[in-house]
Formats: C-alpha cells, sequence, structure tokens
C-alpha cells in the first residue's frame, strides 16, 4: 500500500522545480480510499505476497506546493485567496513526418507566439455555487511551444500556471483547447500545487484542432468514480463526453472523429467491380453476424445495401485514438510492404515461366528459406531487362526481404511434421488447440438435416479402430476416456458442393479419431472423410486407416493434409477470427459509448481494446474482404466468411467462452474441487489447456480482487446504470442477433461481473495470443498444414489414380497450394505472427503506477504482474520436463505459446493485453 502510494506520486515531481519548499501539507480529499470509506473489501491476489512487488527504489512523496500555498491556506473567516499551480504536460512527438506536417509545425510555432496556443482549463470536483457548472481556474497557456518545435525527441515536455482560489477545491478534469492547425497527441498532464499532492491525468488521446472540431476536449483524471459517485463539479461534463463519443449515428465519418458505433459487415464485397465481388450482408435476420464499428460510408453505386469500398493504401475510418501509433504502424506497415514484395515477384514467376505455377519439389519449399524468391529464377536476362524499372530496382534491393525465416515446425526436425505424433501433438498444442473433444459414443453422428445433408451416420465402424486400441474394446476405450475426435464434418458438409465447383479448391467434410496412448500422446487410428451425398449410390463417406504399405501411406499422408486444410480454415474463420476480433468489437463498442473513462471498470477494460478496432477494420480492407487475402488463400474461397458466420449462428456461446467451461463443453475436463482450478483434465498432458488454467486463475483473481472493491453488493452492481448500459448494448445491439438466447449471463452480482469481464480479457489476450503467434512457425513451412487444397484422393477407380501410382510426391504436392498461393499465405501470416515494439504485454500496462487513483488497486496490479512472471517460471519448468512428452523431447517444440512475455518480432510466444494484430 504504501509502496503504491509513493509511486503514484513521484513520476513527474522529480524532475520538476516547481517543488520549491521541502515542508508537506498533505489531504486525502483526492484519494479513493477516502472518498469511500471501504473497509475489509480487498482480497490478495492468491499465491502472490504482495512485498514482491518491491522491485525499485522508489522516491519518498512531497507535495508540490510552495511556502505562498501553506500561506494562503484560509481560516473560517477570511476571504479567498489566490494561488498558482503548475501543469507538467507531456506530448509525444512523431518520428517521422511527411513535409505538409513539418510545415503545418513550424506554422504553428509561429502563429503560437501570436495567441494561436494550446489552451488549458482546470475543472474542479467541486460545483460553482452561483452557476450551478463546474468551478473552472482561469485559462493556461502551454509554455514554450514555439521554442520547442524543432526538438526531435520522442516526448516532449511543457508546463503551464494557473491561478485558482483556496475555495476551488481539486480538480477532477482539465479543458484543453488546441487552436493550431496541426492534431497533437497528449499522453499525460500532472498538476502540482493543490494540497493533496500532485494530481495525475493519463490522457493517451489526440487532440485535434478547433479548426477541424470546435468542441473542447475533456480530460479526467486517474481517480475512478462510479456514476453515483461522481463529484457533482464532474457530473455534466461526464454525460457530455460520452454524448459526443456516441456521435448521432447519422454522416461519414472523418478520420479525425472519435465517435463509437454500430454497423452490420455489409462492407465486404464490391458489387461495383462486378458479379464475382458481391457478398452477402453478415448481420441481421438472414446471416447473423456481431456488429462491427459504422464509418458511415455511401453505399455502393450498384447496391444501396452495400457499403461503398476503401481500398489500400487509403485508411479505413476508427475512432481516431484507436488507430495505431507510430512504432505499430511502422512494423505493419513494413510488414505489409514485404508481403508486395512477396506478392509481386511470385505473380512474374506464374505469369511469365509456366513451370513455376506449383510447387515441385521439397526443394523448392526449403529454397524459400535458403535463397528467397529471385527474379533471376523464372526469368531470362532478356526478359529481365524489359521489365519496369520499378521491378528491375526491386530485384537488386529486395533479396534479403525476400528471404522467409526457417518456420520453427522444421527448425528443430525437418520431417517431424510427416509423424503422426506429431499430428497428434499439434491437436494439443499447436496453432489450433481449441477444437479436440472427447468422443463420448461411437461412431459419432451428425447433427445436420438428414433430408437435406444425406445420413447422419458416419461411415466409421468398429473394425476401422479396434486393431489401435492397445487390446481394448471400443466401448472399454470410451468408458476409459480414451478416443478423442476432431469433428469438422458438421462445418464443411453444408459449403462442399460449392466450395468444390470452385477453381482449383478440391475439400473434404473430415472426422478424425484420436487415441490417447499410455505416454499421454495422442494416435490418429482413423480419418473419415465426406462428400455432399448426391444420390443413395454415390460413395460419400471414405475411410482411411494408418498405412500398412507404400500406396496407404501416401493416401495416408493425403488424408492427413486435408484433415490439415479444415483444421487451418475452421482455425482462422472460426476460432481465430469470429470468436477473438469479431466477437470480442461490440463489446469494446459499447464499452466507449456507454462508460465513461472515469468508470473503473473502463479502466480496467481499457489496456484489453487496445488497437482491436483498427486491426479488425484492416483485415475488412484486405484479409477477410472480397477477393481478399483469406478467399485467396483457404480452401472455402468466397465461402469463408459464411463458414464463419454459420459457425456464429450455430457454436458460438458466450457463456462457454471462458476456459473452464470451454473445456467441460468439450469433455477434456470434469469439475473437481481438489484440484488447483477446479477442474481435472482427461488428457493431463495438453500443454494448451494446462499453461491456459494457470492465465485463467490469475486473472479471475485479478479481477474479483478490483471488483470487490468498487462493487462489494449486489445493489451497487444493479444500479449502476453505466456499467448496465454497457452489457445491455453491447448483448442488444453489439450481438443483436443472437441477444434473445437464454444463455447471456445474467449481470446482478459482483461474481456475475467477474465472469463476463474475466471471459473478455482472457480472449483478448491469452485465448487470442495461442491462436494467433503460432500461425508462422506452424503454418509458415505449408505441407504442415496447408490452408488450402486443390486434388482429392484418388481411389482406384479414378482416371489419375494411374498418375498417383506412377509419382505420389508430385501427386501431393499438386494438391498443396500453388507457389504463388504458399508465398502470399507465408507473407502474411508471417505479418500476422509478430509481435510490434511498442506490444502490452499481460501484466504491463501504460503508467504502471498512475493509471488508477486507487492506491490499493495499484498495488494489487503489482501483484497481479508479479503472478504472471511466475507462471512464466512454472511454464518453462514444465517445457524442461522430459516426462511431457506433448512439449519436451528430440525434435519436439516446447509449448511458448502462452508463455506471457516476448521480444519484437515472430517469437512464437508472448501474450499481449489485446486483440493488436
Amino acid at each position: 500500500m504504501a509502496l503504491a502510494k509513493e509511486m503514484m506520486g513521484c513520476s513527474l515531481i522529480e524532475r520538476s522545480s516547481f517543488v520549491s519548499s521541502s515542508k508537506v501539507f498533505l489531504s486525502c480529499s483526492g484519494n479513493a480510499s477516502c472518498f469511500r470509506q471501504r473497509q475489509n473489501r480487498f482480497p490478495l491476489v492468491k499465491h502472490v505476497p504482495f512485498t514482491s512487488v518491491h522491485l525499485r527504489k522508489v522516491s519518498p512523496v512531497v507535495a508540490a506546493i510552495s511556502e505562498d500555498l501553506i500561506k494562503a491556506v484560509p481560516t473560517k473567516k477570511e476571504k479567498p485567496v489566490e494561488f498558482k499551480v503548475r501543469a507538467s504536460v507531456t506530448i509525444k512527438n512523431k518520428n517521422k513526418e511527411d513535409f505538409k506536417e513539418t510545415l503545418v509545425k513550424h506554422f504553428d510555432a509561429f502563429a503560437d507566439v501570436f495567441g494561436r496556443n494550446v489552451v488549458l482549463e482546470l475543472i474542479s470536483n467541486e460545483q460553482d455555487p452561483k452557476s450551478n457548472g463546474p468551478k473552472k481556474s482561469s485559462e493556461a497557456v502551454l509554455k514554450d511551444w514555439s521554442k520547442k518545435a524543432n526538438v526531435k525527441a520522442e516526448r516532449v515536455y511543457y508546463t503551464a500556471e494557473f491561478t485558482v482560489d483556496s475555495e476551488f477545491g481539486n480538480p477532477g478534469a482539465i479543458m484543453v483547447t488546441n487552436k493550431h492547425q496541426q492534431e497533437f497527441f497528449l499522453e499525460s498532464i500532472t498538476i502540482e500545487g493543490f494540497a493533496c499532492g500532485p494530481l495525475h491525468f493519463p490522457c493517451n488521446s489526440w487532440v485535434q484542432s478547433t479548426k477541424n472540431h470546435s468542441a473542447n476536449r475533456i480530460f479526467f483524471s486517474n481517480q475512478p468514480y462510479l456514476p453515483s459517485e461522481t463529484p457533482n463539479g464532474l457530473r455534466a461534463l461526464r454525460e457530455k463526453e460520452l454524448r459526443a463519443l456516441r456521435g448521432n449515428g447519422r454522416g461519414v465519418r472523418k478520420l479525425s472523429d472519435r465517435v463509437y458505433d454500430f454497423d452490420v459487415y455489409n462492407d465486404l464485397g464490391n458489387p461495383d467491380r462486378g458479379i464475382d465481388f458481391i457478398r452477402p450482408t453478415l448481420g441481421g435476420h438472414k446471416i447473423p453476424y456481431p456488429r462491427r464499428c459504422r464509418t458511415g460510408r455511401l453505399p455502393s453505386e450498384t447496391d444501396m445495401s452495400a457499403e461503398s469500398r476503401i481500398e489500400k493504401p487509403l485508411p479505413m475510418y476508427v475512432p481516431r485514438d484507436e488507430q495505431f501509433e507510430e512504432s505499430k504502424r511502422n512494423t505493419f506497415s513494413a510488414g505489409r510492404f514485404r508481403a508486395v514484395l512477396h506478392n509481386l515477384l511470385p505473380q512474374l514467376k506464374a505469369n511469365i515461366s509456366v513451370h513455376n505455377r506449383d510447387i515441385n519439389s521439397f526443394a523448392d519449399i526449403d529454397d524459400l528459406y535458403k535463397e528467397g524468391l529471385l527474379l533471376k529464377l523464372g526469368l531470362q536476362q532478356e526478359t529481365v531487362k524489359k521489365l519496369p524499372k520499378m521491378v528491375t530496382k526491386l530485384q537488386e534491393f529486395s533479396e534479403g526481404l525476400l528471404k522467409y525465416e526457417t518456420p520453427k515446425i522444421v527448425s528443430k526436425d525437418k520431417f517431424a511434421w510427416l509423424r503422426d505424433d506429431e499430428f497428434g501433438r499439434q491437436a494439443l498444442g499447436g496453432v489450433n488447440p481449441v477444437n479436440i473433444e472427447r468422443l463420448t459414443s461411437f461412431p459419432p453422428v451428425s447433427k445436420l438435416d438428414p433430408e437435406i445433408y444425406g445420413p447422419q451416420e458416419s461411415a466409421l465402424k468398429e473394425e476401422h479402430i479396434v486393431g489401435q486400441l492397445n487390446g481394448m474394446t471400443v466401448k472399454q476405450a470410451l468408458d476409459e476416456n480414451k478416443l478423442f475426435i476432431v469433428d469438422y464434418h458438421d462445418v464443411y458438409l453444408p459449403f462442399l458442393d460449392r466450395i468444390n465447383a470452385l477453381d482449383g479448391r478440391k475439400s473434404y467434410a473430415t472426422r478424425t479419431i484420436f487415441f490417447l496412448t499410455p505416454t499421454g500422446t495422442l494416435k490418429p487410428i482413423a480419418i473419415e472423410l465426406s462428400l455432399p451425398h448426391t444420390t443413395p449410390q454415390s460413395r460419400a463417406k471414405r475411410v482411411v486407416t494408418p498405412p500398412i504399405d507404400a500406396t496407404t501411406n501416401w493416401i495416408w499422408q493425403l488424408a492427413k493434409a486435408h484433415v490439415c486444410s479444415n483444421d487451418a480454415g475452421v482455425h482462422q474463420l472460426v476460432n481465430h477470427w469470429l470468436r477473438t476480433h469479431a466477437c470480442m468489437e461490440p463489446f469494446i463498442l459499447a464499452a466507449h459509448r456507454q462508460m465513461s473513462a472515469m468508470h473503473p471498470i473502463f479502466k480496467l477494460l481499457d489496456p484489453h481494446m487496445r488497437y482491436t478496432l483498427e486491426i479488425n477494420a484492416l483485415a475488412r480492407q484486405s484479409l477477410i474482404n472480397a477477393g481478399g487475402v483469406i478467399e485467396d488463400c483457404f480452401t472455402p474461397g468466397r465461402y469463408c466468411m459464411e463458414i464463419s458466420a454459420a459457425a456464429y449462428q450455430s457454436h458460438w456461446r458466450f457463456d462457454q467462452e471462458n476456459l473452464p467451461a470451454d473445456l467441460i463443453r468439450r469433455g477434456i475436463a470434469v469439475p473437481d474441487p481438489t484440484q488447483p482450478h477446479g477442474l481435472k483434465l482427461l488428457i493431463e498432458d495438453y500443454p494448451y489447456a494446462a499453461d491456459g488454467l494457470l492465465i485463467w486463475n490469475a486473472l479471475e483473481n485479478w479481477v474479483r480482487t478490483y471488483v470487490n472493491h468498487y462493487y462489494p453488493n449486489s445493489s451497487l452492481i444493479c444500479s449502476d446504470r453505466e456499467l448496465q448500459n454497457w452489457y445491455h448494448e453491447s448483448v442488444r445491439v453489439g450481438h443483436a442477433d443472437l441477444s434473445n438466447e437464454s444463455w447471456w449471463p445474467s449481470l446482478k452480482t459482483p461474481e456475475d461481473l467477474v465472469s463476463i469481464l474475466t471471459t473478455l480479457i482472457w480472449l483478448a489476450s491469452a485465448q487470442h495470443a495461442a491462436l494467433n503467434f503460432g500461425q508462422y512457425p506452424y503454418g509458415g513451412y505449408v505441407p504442415n498444414r496447408p490452408p488450402l487444397m486443390r486434388r482429392l484422393i484418388p481411389d482406384e477407380n479414378d482416371p489419375e489414380y494411374i498418375n498417383f501410382l506412377a509419382d505420389p510426391q508430385k501427386y501431393f504436392l499438386l494438391a498443396l497450394p500453388s507457389l504463388l498461393q504458399a508465398t502470399k499465405f507465408m507473407a502474411v501470416v508471417d505479418n500476422l505472427s509478430t509481435h510490434s515494439p511498442d506490444e502490452e504485454y499481460l501484466g504491463e500496462r501504460q503508467h504502471p503506477s498512475i493509471w488508477s487513483g486507487d492506491a490499493e488497486i495499484i498495488e494489487a496490479f503489482y501483484g497481479f504482474s508479479a503472478e504472471i512472471r511466475r507462471i512464466e517460471k512454472e511454464i518453462e519448468k514444465r517445457n524442461a520436463n522430459p516426462g511431457l512428452k506433448n512439449r519436451c523431447g528430440a525434435g519436439v517444440l516446447p509449448y511458448e505459446l502462452l508463455v506471457p512475455s516476448s521480444d519484437p518480432g515472430v517469437t512464437c510466444r508472448g501474450v499481449p493485453n489485446s486483440v493488436s494484430i
């Protein structure tokens, strides 16, 4: 507690010249614990002694006041006396400016001398009895703006002095007016000179010029307030700020706007380009889907229900403060530039040299990591000379960029991906470890309508698997929880006719049966491949079992490749995009619209909402759109997003998105109060689940500590209108198409809130990390998990069977994506798997000692951070345990996707706070 109070007061005072006296005059009027008088309502984070957070020496707090201030404190009979206080303002510079920005910056510096300034005004917590509005200080101008215009530092520090009287009270807000021509990024403000000590205002926002936005900006202090506890002087401003963020739901949004609103996904297609680019609207009665951020763009020319497109390099609208900061944007842009290079050169090769369209040998794949894609490999020198100068320049300067890093899956064992035990291991600790389920009955049965999709019965029979069960009968294996399944039958079958009619796309709806061996690994024992049931005589289902000779070995490898292709599609479209990106967006939009920045729950969620709206907008622009990367690189093609929407309607349930509920739903765990997390894993060596439960438990303890601090009883939950409005709008508007489902959790008690918030933070942080940052390490080697397949498996009656027998390796490679498709996919997942330098990981946050004005909460957060570091050490210990075969062994990759920390780049580890890539 003492440490947190010290840290909250030391940040900007240490470098301020305004501390002119060693005397201390303190008051608790700005402290949350004094304001609320809470007693005995702060349980500690489990397992973590708070003494462990004393990590660095902190200077003692001194109040930033002068001798004049002490003399100015009046007695009851004295008139108010005026005194001065100082603001220390931190503004973040851009590292790189274009010519126009530099020119305007110098003009602003010149104009500042003549009164076109940045003006600040303090607003008191107390109400002015005369005007019934908030008390305001005199206006103050940021000093030395013109002198510091050429400072190249990342952060520039300014000061301003205010005059207030001794009855002003404590400031709870600051009004900022930008009279310059150009926006600036306001990071924080600290006010020194009040008797209560320094007051902090973490801003982290772009302040627009009054030329573009006439309204002044309001920033509140770091002191959290429930709506009912808002000081009288701030009540009207709290409501005003929320009205501004909600907007009026009309008009085209400008890039400088800060308006959060909802819309359906009617911007993925581009009907103006032709019939091939028409896509259905996602969201609404016909095709249920979560809502996305409204841009207000005009409809397309040929379809009034479709929003017009904005293509790269033009930016998509998201509220200004949601856009990437510079270092993040530079990292993403560099990756995009690399992707352009990867796309350009394969296209040239494919167009000029017909023999380079396909992957002809495994050496072609190896060359991507050794030589890269050089123009000279596919072109004659004379042809190169005829190309545009821009292309030849790319050839000269891009050789280093065109080389891929060797993916981790083949870095330790080049042939690991061929092994059945690795195929099973990746179902538990790969990039998509969330689809494995316990098999409760055999054979499995479809839930699809038999009148439309044919018999629900599986083609799997006991004779297919009984020889693979270590002497058990099928019933014994079921009873002893030894059989597991990855079932994509019902996901893909409704779309197969349309998918297989696409040029160069061939797919099955697959089921894979696994046996849990005595060593704790999974052994695939049967794969069912289903096609649409067109006629009673058609062979719609086929079962492939482990090989017994050379021919069945290649058929088995092709069957596993089709399973991996199904898996790659469900991973990307359902588990990654839908469950962590799209389904989070409504909660983020509603949070900004309904909860003030002063609200304690907004402060808790704030780091877990960072960048998500921007990355989702970029995805709509170039990844999940018609003709985008996802359609181009994944088997379902133009039906990708319809598969995502079908999964939302039939499978997604918010109440089962938390880790314990998901594990129980899939039959992987059963409730067991004797276990540390209240669950017993039926596959003990399940890296994703075992590590995930550590993080889930730490998150839940931290959230429970936080919630109980502000909501000691249910009446406070029910009476908190901002909190209730947030949850109501998230469900009724953001997830409107499923809002009437009975499974939505209620929000009536503190424990309800703990469950909802922990689920959201889990999805944004650990769940997304587990599904995202292994994409290149596992998928960068395309044969390991091909995102699309181009050939079905021939049987003895097919004309292609002869070619298959003659050269099975060639047939296998031709079934994989083309060289162009493979390299484009690799470029994208390389980019998506990259951590940026400004990444903020679980247990970290901006302004760690002052993001909240509650000292007890700051101390609890440092306890949570210490617990996250302990978890990291525990995961490292598990990865070195040879008894855990799914994460340790010869050529086996350690499971690091839930290790919280990471360096920048593609590391296959790291848990950022938010869905930021």
